[in-house]
């Protein structure tokens, strides 16, 4: 059997040190930290974990699909959810209202929708998207005149427009040029927008790697997920711990002879009779994955060479602990995944 362990007073440490430094940066009682809890809560069961981010304070969430809205919203009644994705089929989008659900809007044809559907008497919540320099979704920041029409249409028709986001493709970097220039463009659409009269309650456009990198940016709300983690992309300067420990239980124990091969490729030969254990577990876990670079520009190509080189001078293991006792592991693992999650004191 396989378990993913939680260990839950780190992430209740986690939590609080997160919502610490929110209020320390912000000086803000009331600033909004946005959960996001995606990709199944980021692999640990986005039932068990929203209730916990719950227990603890957080009552506002976000999720990136309608079925993951849907599903937290069956369990939690009494929470805010944002759909940081835009949807765009009419039947969508009606579901998500009529499940208390907030929807992203980021296109005119989207927002034509959304108007469309207003006429049905629905209260209806939202968030505008900017693109400031991503190039996935949201108005472009530069059309300054559309978003201000969409907006003011949409409150005509009774459509809350609680929040307005955009999003960092650089912030895991600090002093990065891109990142600056990003917040720049958010923050003046969000004066533009003052100086024609709209002022807008929630401006997010922090992630986990931004309010660590860039707090001054931090505005009156952030989208935290990794942080909570406490496996961010980024440096770790307020104590965060790393919460998730795969245990397993041992399929095998058996003795091999001196100079013996293991595992694919022959990666490891033995340098005298070893006793090895057999851990039913691998990629298809998640465990000791690595994603191959999906860069195309050459600078990107050549930090990817640089990287990859130094690493060839680091003492990198990966080692499982049995009986309290840490051992190295010496060859590829198969794949089998693990089929539960356990949260622990």
């Amino acid at each position: 059997m396989k378990q993913l362990i939680v260990n839950r007073e780190d992430l209740k440490h986690n939590i609080n040190r997160v919502q610490e430094y929110t209020k320390q940066i912000s000086k803000n009682k009331d600033y909004t930290i946005i959960a996001v809890v995606k990709g199944n809560g980021y692999g640990l069961d986005l039932k068990k974990y929203a209730e916990i981010l719950k227990d603890n304070g957080i009552t506002y969430f976000a999720v990136a699909t309608l079925e993951e809205a849907l599903l937290l919203r069956k369990e939690e009644k009494n929470i805010q959810i944002l759909m940081l994705s835009a949807l765009n089929e009419e039947s969508e989008i009606e579901e998500a209202i009529k499940n208390n659900i907030t929807i992203t809007i980021d296109s005119n044809e989207n927002a034509s929708i959304v108007n469309e559907l207003s006429k049905k008497g629905y209260n209806i919540k939202a968030h505008i998207k900017i693109d400031t320099g991503f190039g996935r979704y949201g108005f472009l920041y530069t059309d300054t005149k559309s978003i201000i029409q969409n907006v003011n249409e949409l409150r005509k028709n009774n459509v809350n427009i609680e929040g307005i986001f955009s999003h960092f493709s650089c912030a895991y970097y600090k002093k990065n040029k891109h990142t600056i220039e990003q917040f720049n463009n958010f923050m003046n659409v969000l004066k533009t927008l003052k100086e024609n009269d709209i002022e807008i309650k929630l401006q997010h456009i922090c992630n986990s790697p931004a309010i660590l990198n860039y707090p001054e940016m931090c505005v009156n709300s952030a989208r935290i997920g990794s942080a909570f983690t406490g496996r961010v992309c980024s440096e770790n300067n307020i104590g965060l711990k790393k919460i998730g420990q795969l245990e397993i239980s041992i399929a095998e124990v058996r003795t091999v002879p001196e100079k013996f091969n293991i595992s694919y490729l022959n990666s490891y030969k033995t340098k005298k009779e070893t006793k090895i254990a057999i851990l039913p577990t691998g990629y298809i876990d998640g465990y000791n994955v690595t994603q191959k670079t999906d860069m195309f520009r050459v600078r990107d190509k050549l930090r990817r060479a640089v990287h990859e080189l130094k690493s060839i001078f680091k003492k990198q293991k990966l080692t499982a602990i049995i009986n309290e006792k840490r051992y190295n592991i010496i060859g590829t693992i198969r794949n089998v995944s693990y089929n539960s999650w356990c949260y622990r004191k």
